[in-house]
């Protein structure tokens, strides 16, 4: 039986890299990936980018009402067998397309490796990443560290190079003058408390 990964760590700890690595791995020996992101990611288009200027264009951009199953098996019957799922930025899809990610590892026996966030710069869970925690086979952190030179745990959101503790849960990362900086728990206080 295939499982349902999820691979999460703070901002900048390599988990769009990592999955374009995988991608890779998977491909060079042969096998077919489908590469997957919720369109509330509007960083890169319909493209992973990652840090270190590696872009791919993903197969399947999901809105919010979009069934993932549904989807997978149509992207099978006309294109070709998935042998490997791959999504990114996870933690914006809805806690049903996470039942739908764990449907597809478990009934149509496709290994589904998802990566994203665990928590926001408010220290709250997101959606999909709060049933992934719950659902998923496997659970991996991907480390990074703050510029401290601690564990960084956590995602401190700036704008206009300031950081901010309110407002809406999704901003995307260098847009609208947003951008997010990996923190350890003492750093993350520190600037809040400022």
């Amino acid at each position: 039986m295939s499982k349902l990964y999820f691979r999460y760590g703070a901002m900048n700890s390599g988990k769009s890299t990592n999955l374009m690595q995988v991608a890779y791995n998977y491909e060079e020996r042969g096998m077919k990936v489908l590469l997957i992101k919720p369109s509330t990611d509007k960083k890169g288009g319909d493209k992973l980018v990652s840090r270190l200027g590696v872009e791919r264009k993903v197969d399947l951009l999901i809105n919010d009402d979009q069934n993932i199953y549904n989807e997978v098996k149509k992207w099978q019957d006309e294109k070709y067998k998935v042998d490997c799922i791959l999504v990114d930025e996870v933690q914006f899809f809805k806690a049903y397309q996470i039942d739908q990610l764990f449907e597809i590892a478990v009934c149509l026996d496709i290994p589904v490796i998802c990566y994203g966030l665990r928590t926001d710069f408010k220290m709250q869970g997101f959606e999909g990443s709060t049933r992934l925690l719950l659902l998923a086979h496997s659970i991996e952190e991907l480390k990074t560290i703050c510029k401290c030179g601690k564990k960084a745990i956590l995602n401190g959101r700036k704008i206009n190079g300031k950081f901010v503790f309110e407002g809406e849960q999704v901003a995307i990362d260098n847009i609208d003058n947003v951008e997010y900086e990996s923190l350890c728990g003492h750093c993350y206080f520190k600037f809040k408390n400022q």
